[in-house]
């Protein structure tokens, strides 16, 4: 039996909904530093010696207060306000960055991803190099240090994302990613990213899965948390609302996604988002 081709499942998700790291400090942080939480928005920090107590809000969802004891990635996917006490108090052992999500909060990983991720960074194979590259260009004021910085911190999100994907230590959160963790279900998600104009039926994608449908229906519903159809269709309108906002026309868009005519598109549209037509949600967003 011929080996399986090697699958990405992140790069057409990443392609059509995009992740930009910004890198806006470098070295010692001292006493308390807050970091606001800001629509779209959201952290990766990178602790490589030291340690620190995490701090939160009461009532937000998360442990008032944390503490970080070894080396770690502490990812923030969504605005969320926290300060950081007794941070390393000499040299530049910590790295921050803002993650801007393209869509904000509707940007599928974003609804994906647990609010916090503290990751030791022991636990992830393959960092040092990253990061030996992202704390030199951090350390040194040299031609192209920001861009370059904001990159690195950018491969360093994919390769976290990576990580999640495929540690077995503990189940992810029903949704996309538990989705993409499981080889089979990862095929028929990634096709339909890829191709989301393609006629999707129940029987297409349990054959990318190579799954009966109805087995591939059970198991598609218990990792994702909806059922195929109405996946295939948020992810359509996901991409809507984004060339929507960039201006492209509503007919142009049916044709890409898949739906007879901007007509067709239109009315799924207004029955997904509480009965604002397309043009009445742009005007509205």
């Amino acid at each position: 039996m011929p080996a399986e081709t090697p699958l990405d499942r992140l790069s057409p998700l990443l392609e059509r909904f995009r992740v930009r790291a910004s890198l806006f400090h470098a070295g010692p942080l001292c006493g308390v530093t807050h970091f606001d939480a800001r629509p779209g928005r959201g952290f990766l920090h990178v602790m490589r010696n030291g340690e620190m107590e995490v701090r939160h809000a009461a009532g937000g969802g998360l442990v008032e207060r944390l503490f970080v004891r070894e080396p770690s990635l502490v990812f923030y996917p969504r605005p969320l306000a926290h300060d950081f006490h007794n941070a390393p108090a000499e040299g530049a052992d910590f790295v921050c960055a803002t993650l801007d999500f393209e869509q904000g909060e509707a940007h599928p990983l974003v609804q994906a991803l647990p609010p916090l991720v503290v990751l030791p960074l022991a636990r992830v194979s393959g960092l040092n190099e990253t990061l030996t590259l992202l704390f030199g260009e951090a350390e040194q004021v040299r031609c192209g240090r920001r861009l370059l910085a904001d990159r690195l911190f950018e491969v360093l999100l994919l390769q976290l994302l990576r990580w999640m994907l495929d540690q077995r230590d503990s189940p992810l959160p029903v949704g996309l990613l538990s989705g993409l963790s499981d080889p089979r279900l990862a095929r028929a998600l990634t096709a339909v990213h890829a191709r989301p104009g393609d006629s999707w039926t129940l029987e297409k994608l349990a054959g990318e899965a190579n799954m009966s449908r109805s087995r591939f229906a059970e198991a598609f519903r218990d990792a994702v948390g909806s059922t195929p159809a109405d996946y295939v269709a948020d992810w359509r309108l996901s991409i809507a609302r984004a060339e929507l906002r960039a201006g492209k026309p509503l007919k142009a868009l049916a044709t890409e996604l898949g739906y007879a005519n901007a007509s067709a598109l239109s009315r799924v549209f207004t029955r997904r988002h509480a009965g604002l037509s397309p043009r009445a949600w742009l005007q509205r967003s």
